[in-house]
């Protein structure tokens, strides 16, 4: 027999349309049945009546046909083959299947609109015609074949072409009794390059542990929620005027076993869920989970936008901790990565060999400083898959809300480039209007599904509108971190406090701006690596005195505006920096100075939850007051935390002078309770202090009717919080 064109593609292992040749093709009231199976010697189906029809070998690489009447084919026929090792086999011919994803979907997903789309890509459990089986589907648009491989084909990439959907650039294939458990990727041929690369599935549902790098095939989720309580809560709840305190962890160096060895998602959860709740805190954020290949990323180079990485676990594994946390009325935040991308060839680095996920110009395709490509949000489908991937976390894990990184890197075309490294949009403008297009609509179509859950911003410039609706031109994330905030309080702190009054701006500049975003007060990961020292180390001074100031920098970031965020291992002071293939320096809390650290963070974070003048008006105005801004040259300020009429009285003193008889202004009348004293012994201080109340005198004082005559502790803070008034 003469090959024609089509069939030829096919045996070069190239064609673009499997389906054209292979399966049934009616010829008047008979049917023509090809079949390609390169390692069958023998190849027969099973007829109507259970007989075995012989198909003839065309050639000595594996096509079969067979030519006869209609009625002796069923829809759906099983084939069974004898291989070289006369080993025999049986399945049910995928090439008898019709087309399964519906143009609909197809439509949606081209349009960027198709916010469920890891129920359509991917590889899914399906039933067809009562046939159990995985519909695998990907999109490759440049390509000129794709095929599925994995350990049910002996990883043969002649085996299982896949059929293309119009100009839709997804490719499907149905393979029936496939289970879950298997391991896959896609062969895509290049179209013009023509080379095979071996993909892993952008919308896999889980991976191989590290260094492999094959998908796995994840059958659908029959894990039984309990957490109904916490998320009916949560959506009653007003998130505004909520205390945030969110406990950051990277999960790999938090806690290992005896061997060094990861935690189980289910033993991190018992684990982690005592201690944070013994230290106050609301919410534990994961540094990202989304499965990646590199542990020194961090997660911050992700390939698996749909698994959770299996480090840890499998994914109803994830669902127990993050349930668990839940019933213990903890939320859990997610970090998650939309700005850039690694360049693992298994990734979607130049997924069917071209730019495809990524921008083709170097000039907007590659963060230098990562080593990552730049996703090309202006592409429908890569916005939708991204979007797609957000939702999947919220829908699928009961995330309470997702931190997303490096905004500002998305928001500038020309972010940390020379100016002959970018090209300006179309306006001539250094914005990137289509990530800014890619964020609104991001955050419209997260809080559309899920309008009672947290969308955080990473954003490290003064960007406006961040946190604002996109109908008034925000952005519409719910909060951002204040990260001008962070970086003033801890350049001013590094200064020797005899040099701190020259500074005092640091500490009252961000007043000026406390209220233009909703923000978040941020003392996380970035702040202790790469050089920059651990919390208590950039602290100057003594031992005294740096365990001192840190004492004294908690105060203040639990008592200004803005919600909470402390990394792991600050809360006790670890001494040093943050490394990702080391554990947390957990023996240090022998030591009784740590151990005083622990207990003010966690006597902070009881405080400012139970204290609606601390944390109800984070945001407004109507939240806070100075008493004393101009006291530079003591390094002095004070301040009111306000909730309609209950207040709390802030007072910190920059230097390790105590100061006696120091008079503060008060609003009321009665008896002031001394709440917390980062000074005090059981913190590790030198117990200088008040005796734990204060009587006001009738003596107005900083704008204010009364005021208390008061002792400052040396590098110390004070909280007072009134008995009564009048």
């Amino acid at each position: 027999m003469k090959l024609n064109d089509p069939l030829t593609a096919l045996m070069d292992n190239r064609s673009h349309d499997p389906f054209a040749i292979l399966g049934p093709h009616s010829e008047g009231t008979n049917v023509r049945l090809r079949v390609l199976r390169h390692e069958a010697q023998q190849l027969c189906f099973i007829d109507h009546h259970q007989q075995t029809q012989p198909l003839q070998c065309l050639d000595k690489i594996g096509l079969f046909e067979w030519f006869g009447p209609s009625k002796k084919l069923p829809k759906h026929y099983q084939l069974t083959w004898i291989d070289r090792q006369q080993q025999q086999h049986t399945s049910i011919d995928p090439y008898s299947f019709k087309e399964q994803l519906s143009d609909f979907d197809l439509h949606l997903f081209n349009e960027g609109q198709h916010w469920h789309l890891y129920n359509v890509l991917g590889a899914n459990e399906t039933i067809i015609d009562g046939i159990e089986g995985i519909l695998f589907a990907t999109w490759a648009p440049n390509a000129e074949a794709v095929h599925v491989v994995g350990d049910f084909n002996q990883w043969d990439n002649r085996r299982h072409p896949m059929r293309p959907r119009g100009q839709s650039g997804v490719w499907e294939l149905f393979l029936p009794g496939i289970a879950a458990g298997c391991h896959y990727k896609y062969a895509i041929r290049h179209q013009h390059s023509q080379p095979i690369s071996l993909k892993s599935d952008p919308y896999a549902k889980r991976y191989e542990l590290r260094p492999k790098t094959s998908s796995m095939i994840q059958a659908k989720s029959q894990y039984q929620w309990q957490d109904q309580e916490w998320t009916h809560q949560r959506a009653e709840t007003d998130w505004l005027h909520q205390p945030y305190s969110i406990y950051e962890v990277h999960l790999g160096s938090w806690c290992r076993d005896d061997n060094h060895h990861f935690l189980n998602y289910r033993k991190l959860a018992h684990r982690l869920v005592d201690y944070v709740k013994a230290l106050g805190f609301t919410h534990i954020e994961l540094l990202p989970i989304t499965e990646h290949p590199f542990d020194g990323s961090w997660g911050y180079q992700t390939i698996g936008y749909f698994a959770p990485t299996s480090r840890f676990g499998k994914p109803d594994d994830l669902r127990y901790f993050i349930n668990y946390c839940h019933q213990h009325q903890l939320g859990v935040l997610l970090d998650w990565v939309p700005a850039h991308f690694p360049k693992d060839e298994h990734g979607l680095f130049r997924y069917d060999g071209t730019a495809l996920y990524e921008h083709d110009d170097p000039r907007r395709a590659e963060h230098k400083d990562w080593g990552t490509l730049i996703y090309n949000y202006g592409r429908n489908e890569v916005s939708n898959f991204l979007i797609a991937s957000a939702l999947y976390w919220l829908d699928q894990f009961h995330f309470d809300g997702l931190r997303v990184d490096a905004v500002a890197s998305m928001l500038y075309l020309d972010y940390s480039r020379e100016n002959s490294e970018w090209l300006p949009n179309e306006l001539g403008s250094n914005e990137n209007l289509q990530a800014i297009d890619f964020l609104r609509t991001l955050n419209h179509a997260v809080h559309q599904y899920h309008p009672d859950v947290l969308m955080i911003a990473e954003e490290s410039t003064a960007w406006p509108q961040v946190t604002r609706p996109a109908t008034i031109g925000g952005l519409g994330f719910s909060m951002k971190w204040n990260l001008g905030w962070m970086h003033d309080s801890l350049t001013y702190l590094d200064k020797d406090p005899i040099h701190r009054k020259y500074h005092h701006d640091l500490l009252t500049f961000p007043a000026l701006y406390a209220n233009h975003e909703n923000f978040i007060l941020s003392l996380s990961h970035d702040e202790v690596v790469h050089g920059k020292r651990s919390l208590l180390y950039k602290m100057p001074g003594d031992e005294w005195q740096q365990f001192a100031n840190l004492r004294l920098l908690y105060t203040y970031f639990f008592t200004w505006p803005g919600k909470k965020l402390l990394f792991m291992g600050n809360e006790f002071a670890q001494e040093r920096e943050w490394a990702h293939d080391e554990v947390l320096d957990w023996s240090v809390l022998n030591d009784p100075l740590h151990q005083g650290i622990q207990r003010l963070v966690t006597d902070l974070n009881h405080l400012y939850t139970n204290t609606p003048a601390l944390h109800y008006y984070d945001f407004e105005h109507d939240g806070f007051e100075w008493l004393d801004c101009h006291d530079a040259d003591q390094s002095v300020i004070s301040y009111l935390r306000k909730c309609n009429d209950t207040i709390a009285i802030v007072v910190l003193n920059f230097t390790p002078v105590p100061r006696f008889h120091y008079r503060l202004g008060v609003p009321y009348f009665g008896t002031y309770h001394e709440a917390i004293n980062s000074d005090s012994s059981f913190y590790g201080g030198s117990n200088i202090g008040n005796r734990q109340t204060v009587e006001v005198q009738s003596i107005a004082w900083m704008q204010q009717p009364y005021s208390i005559d008061i002792t400052l502790p040396p590098l110390a803070g004070l909280i007072f919080i009134p008995n009564k008034k009048s």
